[in-house]
């Protein structure tokens, strides 16, 4: 062994060669490489309901009120399906594009022309039937 010290002086030695000592910096520093981007996560919430019908209507009430409390969610990504079988999973939104980029906030295959969100949101489409995508 070079240094017999014990470890508390060994580095007391280098946190003085370091310029950092007792003058109250830090050893511990943020990493020197950039950060990974936000990934993309799907949560799956459990409910009953007596049929599809009466599901998609709670699944589509529950993801507009988590909506209003969490404005970062997603809301065009909801998606319903049977607790056994997620692979068949219907979407609950339009998410039709726009002319602006905008994107329908409507359930899906609803009737008429496509609404931006917010009040007096961009309306397009021609409104002939249901999914004018």
């Amino acid at each position: 062994m070079r240094d017999n010290r014990s470890p508390h002086w060994r580095q007391r030695r280098v946190l003085g060669a370091l310029s950092i000592g007792r003058a109250g910096g830090s050893v511990i520093r943020p990493p020197g490489r950039p950060t990974r981007p936000h990934r993309f996560f799907t949560v799956h919430l459990g409910f009953t309901a007596p049929g599809t019908a009466d599901a998609r209507e709670l699944a589509v009430a529950y993801a507009e009120a988590l909506s209003l409390l969490r404005p970062e969610l997603a809301l065009g990504a909801a998606a319903l399906s049977p607790a056994d079988a997620w692979h068949r999973a219907e979407r609950l939104f339009c998410g039709a594009v726009g002319p602006d980029g905008e994107r329908c906030v409507d359930v899906a295959d609803h009737p008429g022309f496509h609404h931006a969100p917010g009040p007096g949101g961009l309306g397009w489409g021609d409104g002939d039937g249901p999914g004018d995508a």
